[in-house]
């Protein structure tokens, strides 16, 4: 009979025990699409409700009257009340609400929303070039320069939202409009690939009308497009195709339209450097109306296009040099192919590039260089390249540290390598500009060795060195 009691004891303890430890987990402080998210579990002790206070920020709050019920202290500081579940009640923070009201001390986030869950459809990678299939045209560009979705239809529901990439997938924006035939949205979108849905009174639809549809979470597919490919006359022609290095020079996947003046074709490009050529009835064509045009190894001659950023490399000086060249990531460090033209004071050629960031060197009669005018530099494979960004989307900025010989910046865009990018000093403040894919990203700068996360950044997550890492959130737009 004692060894029974002791048994219900010990199974008593430890159910005592799974139920304490799961109450530990339910609070936290988690970085969301576009929001912060505080979950509050309403049988925490008043000690472990402090904690959590204070990390989001809340450093005047009475824990026991908020366990008592009375959120006024959240409220006031910009929380809303999203729901309960159990004894956990969630409220929400919008991010763009924390520059209107900054806090005295970071905001420590206690976990993270995993973009690579089930319930996150993540971000559609670079293609190439795209085409929208449409059985009825649910979206389209309007005079302004905005796109509008249309969702036909559901006139009996109250709240209809449109959700994509292009805002982070988030349930709070892109309200859309009733109108007496469905419900429209007009937002304003870069040319590129978009993957939307609508959330109809909570539930989330694709658009049943677009035969484009990603091979994850049944997303709608959108192209904004920016060119159009025209071949004026040739009005008796039966077809006409385009045939380009973008789609593998396929000659049946992209037809040409007839229109009274010719044929064209419209589409979302990547930007770069594009060769291409027309197939009229089955005969070859460069096109007419491009000047810019290249043999190819296989004896066609190709139209050129070129989409993208201009940009400048200049090398001042080396006048008795013989060759110069300009290598990098953006043509795979193939050297000998990109000459440099001498001028008066040096060498200069202007490239078209895509955007993002990459690594280059001269390369002056053999010889790699880095570029001696550019203070700021990438490693590569082991290797110090001079770095530069193709449209930039954000600058990172550290301000004081005069007297630091050296500062990076390491993240998760570039695997946290302990190089980084060599940020440059104004006398001010040191900087450096980056190209940035849309979503969170997690990065801490490197002052002469000393890792540490950004002072001027009011969000850091932790991380398994107890470190924590600042958090950065890049919108599509």
């Amino acid at each position: 009979m004692k060894r029974r009691g002791r048994i219900v004891i010990v199974f008593f303890a430890m159910v005592c025990m799974a139920i304490h430890a799961t109450a530990q987990k339910r609070n936290k402080l988690i970085m969301g699409k576009d929001n912060l998210v505080l979950l509050i579990d309403m049988r925490s002790s008043k000690t472990e409700l402090d904690s959590l206070l204070k990390k989001a920020g809340l450093k005047d709050a009475n824990a026991a009257a908020v366990l008592k019920g009375d959120f006024t202290v959240l409220k006031k500081d910009g929380w809303t009340m999203a729901e309960k579940r159990g004894n956990v009640i969630e409220f929400d923070r919008p991010l763009e609400s924390l520059n209107l009201n900054p806090q005295a001390t970071p905001y420590l986030i206690t976990t993270k929303i995993d973009n690579d869950d089930n319930e996150s459809p993540g971000y559609p990678a670079d293609v190439s070039f795209g085409i929208n299939y449409f059985a009825k045209v649910t979206v389209h560009e309007l005079p302004s320069g905005l796109t509008r979705f249309f969702l036909p239809g559901y006139a009996q529901n109250k709240r209809v939202l449109l959700s994509g990439n292009f805002n982070n997938w988030s349930t709070l924006k892109g309200i859309m409009a009733k109108t007496d035939s469905g419900w429209i949205a007009d937002i304003k979108l870069k040319p590129g690939k978009y993957e939307y849905k609508f959330i109809v009174d909570g539930h989330w639809i694709s658009d049943r009308y677009n035969n484009l549809v990603s091979d994850h979470d049944d997303n709608s597919i959108y192209f904004r497009y920016n060119y159009t490919f025209k071949l004026n006359g040739y009005t008796n022609a039966r077809k006409i195709t385009l045939v380009a290095s973008f789609n593998d020079w396929d000659a049946n996947n992209i037809v040409l339209e007839k229109n009274p003046k010719g044929w064209q074709k419209q589409l979302y490009l990547h930007e770069g450097t594009q060769a291409y050529r027309f197939l009229v009835d089955g005969k070859w064509i460069t096109d007419p109306a491009n000047p810019n045009k290249i043999q190819s190894a296989d004896g066609y001659t190709n139209s050129v296009l070129n989409l993208g950023e201009t940009v400048v490399f200049k090398l001042d000086g080396y006048t008795s040099a013989k060759k110069v060249y300009v290598g990098g990531s953006f043509n795979n460090w193939e050297h000998g192919l990109i000459p440099l033209t001498k001028t008066k004071t040096g060498w200069a050629s202007s490239l078209i590039i895509p955007p993002g960031n990459y690594g280059y060197k001269f390369v002056v009669d053999d010889n790699w260089i880095t570029d001696p005018k550019n203070p700021r530099n990438m490693m590569e494979g082991g290797v110090v390249n001079s770095y530069i960004s193709v449209k930039p989307n954000y600058t990172f900025k550290l301000s004081g540290f005069s007297n630091a010989k050296k500062v990076h910046l390491a993240g998760s865009f570039n695997n946290f390598d302990d190089f980084g990018y060599t940020l440059a000093f104004n006398g001010k403040e040191w900087t450096v500009s980056v190209y940035l894919k849309p979503g969170k990203q997690l990065y801490k700068f490197i002052v002469d060795g000393k890792w540490m996360i950004d002072p001027g950044n009011k969000l850091y997550e932790p991380n398994q060195y107890n470190s924590g890492n600042s958090v950065l959130w890049i919108e599509q737009l």
